[in-house]
């Protein structure tokens, strides 16, 4: 079965489980700057190519997004990264889809 997520703003919920609590680590793992976390500086997404073209950035966003949940998500499988475009405030908003992968779930 196929999730989405979204970078969006919700509160965290501590006591999430099962695909609430998936969706709401890739949420954490990709609104964090990397390097910004104290005892894991690698957490999160590199954000040093912010400025260039739309299509450069998404590019690059998608294959760092992938490898930071493949990293610190390893229970799902990213099969799709797309974004949703702020023109107002230019800013790129990821929405990824992804599968729980079956031997976690078992």
């Amino acid at each position: 079965m196929e999730h989405t997520v979204m970078l969006d703003q919700q509160p965290i919920n501590f006591g999430a489980t099962g695909i609430e609590e998936i969706k709401q680590n890739m949420r954490t793992i990709f609104s964090t700057i990397q390097g910004s976390v104290p005892l894991d500086r690698a957490f999160g997404i590199d954000t040093t190519e912010v400025d260039g073209p739309i299509p450069v950035v998404e590019a690059r966003y998608t294959a760092k997004i992938m490898a930071a949940i493949r990293l610190y998500e390893p229970r799902v499988t990213v099969t799709a990264v797309t974004y949703h475009q702020n023109h107002e405030i230019g800013k790129l908003i990821p929405q990824v889809k992804f599968q729980v992968k079956s031997e976690v779930m078992s």
